[in-house]
C-alpha cells in the first residue's frame, strides 16, 4: 500500500451514529427497534433520507414526492380516498400513515405485505407509472448522480458519491425508522402521568371486551403501544373481492381478501380509512364492526358475530369506543419540524 493510499484512507469521512429516541413505554413494553445490520442509522445518512422523501425530483415530471402522499400533517399519510401522482394518474389503494416502522418486525409492508423491508419497499413507488412514473431506476440515478448537491451527501452518508437505488433506498429507509410516534394521551395515561375522562376508560372497556367491541385482537392493548399485530386479516369489507390483497401475492385462495392491520394510532388525522380509503370517518369504521359486517370464506375467526354483521354496539358504547381511539393522537408526533420539510 503507498502513502497515497493510507492519506486516501485517512481522509475518508465517517458517518455519526444517529442515536434513535425511544419513548420510555416503548422501552417499557417491546423489544428493541429493528435496525438492519447493513443500513445502521447515521446522522448523515438521515439527513440525506429525509431529503430524498421531500424531493419531487424523485418523480418523472417533478411534480410529486414520497411526501406527496404520505404528508407529516397526516400522520404521514394522506387525505385523499387514492392517491394522485404524476400526470394526474390516481393509485389503486390508500396511502397508508408511516410511523413506528421499525417494529414492524415481520417485515411485510404494503397494505398487501408483498414488501419484505423498508428497502425493499421504497424501490417500488419510484417506477410505479401512477406513483412517481420514472420508466427506470437508472434515469432516477442519473438524475441525482449530476445534481450539484446529491453526491457530496451520499459521499458523506455512505462513503461512496456513486449513486444507486440501494443507496437511494437505504436513505429513505434510515429516515422513515425515525419517524416514531409515542406521546398520546393514552401513553401519558399508561406511564400514570395523566388521567382519563370515566367515557374514555369505558370506551377502552369497550374495545378490550369481547361481548362489547371485542377489537383487541387485532389491534393490540395497552401492553402493546404499536396497537397493531401487523398482521393480515379479512375484516369483513366484502362478500367477494375485487382486491384479493394477501391473496394476490401469495396465490392462495385462503388468504384473498385479507390486508395488513394499520395502527390505530393518530386515527385522528388518518381519514379517510381502509386500503381503499372507503370510510370517510371514525364514525363509519365503528359503524362497519357493529352492523356493517361482510361474510365471506376468508373471514377472519376473530370476527365471531359475522352473522348478526357484527357486535351491535348501543350508540353510547359507539361514542365511548370513538373517545377512547382519539386517545391514542399524538399531535406532537404530526406538528414534529424534524419530520417537515425545512
Amino acid at each position: 500500500m503507498s502513502c497515497g493510499d493510507k492519506e486516501s484512507d485517512a481522509n475518508v469521512y465517517e458517518p455519526i451514529p444517529y442515536n434513535l429516541e425511544v419513548p420510555e413505554l416503548f422501552q417499557q413494553k417491546l423489544i428493541a427497534p429493528l435496525i438492519p445490520a447493513n443500513n445502521k442509522l447515521t446522522i448523515e445518512g438521515v439527513a440525506l433520507g429525509k431529503k430524498l422523501f421531500f424531493d419531487k425530483l424523485l418523480s418523472s415530471d417533478n411534480s410529486v414526492s414520497c411526501a406527496t402522499c404520505h404528508n407529516p400533517q397526516e400522520s404521514f399519510s394522506d387525505n385523499t380516498v387514492l392517491s394522485t401522482g404524476v400526470n394526474g394518474l390516481i393509485g389503486t389503494r390508500h396511502s397508508m400513515p408511516l410511523f413506528n416502522l421499525a417494529w414492524n418486525f415481520d417485515e411485510k409492508f404494503f397494505w398487501d405485505g408483498h414488501k419484505f423491508s423498508l428497502e425493499q419497499q421504497a424501490l417500488e413507488p419510484i417506477i410505479q407509472a401512477n406513483e412517481m412514473g420514472n420508466s427506470s431506476w437508472e434515469i432516477v440515478e442519473n438524475r441525482l448522480q449530476n445534481h450539484p448537491e446529491y453526491p457530496k451527501l451520499f459521499k458523506q452518508a455512505f462513503k461512496t458519491s456513486t449513486i444507486t437505488k440501494t443507496l437511494v433506498t437505504q436513505a429513505i429507509a434510515q429516515f422513515e425508522r425515525t419517524l416514531i410516534s409515542g406521546n398520546s394521551k393514552f401513553d401519558r395515561y399508561s406511564l400514570g402521568q395523566e388521567t382519563l375522562t370515566p367515557q374514555e376508560l369505558d370506551g377502552l372497556d369497550v374495545f378490550m371486551n369481547e361481548e362489547r367491541g371485542d377489537c383487541f385482537h387485532c389491534h393490540g392493548n395497552p401492553n402493546n403501544p404499536l396497537w397493531t399485530d401487523n398482521k393480515f386479516h379479512n375484516n369483513g369489507l366484502d362478500a367477494t373481492f375485487t382486491d384479493l390483497g394477501l391473496g394476490a401475492f401469495t396465490g392462495d385462495p385462503n388468504d384473498n381478501g385479507k390486508f395488513k392491520s394499520p395502527s390505530l394510532r393518530n386515527l385522528e388525522y388518518t381519514a379517510p380509512y381502509m386500503h381503499d380509503g372507503r370510510f370517510a370517518t371514525l364514525d363509519d369504521v365503528i359503524n362497519h364492526y357493529s352492523e356493517g359486517i361482510q361474510n365471506s370464506p376468508t373471514i377472519d375467526a376473530l370476527i365471531k358475530k359475522v352473522n348478526q354483521g357484527g357486535v351491535q354496539l348501543p350508540t353510547q358504547d359507539k361514542a365511548n369506543l370513538k373517545a377512547f381511539l382519539l386517545t391514542l393522537s399524538d399531535p406532537n408526533f404530526v406538528n414534529n419540524p424534524q419530520f417537515e420539510n425545512q
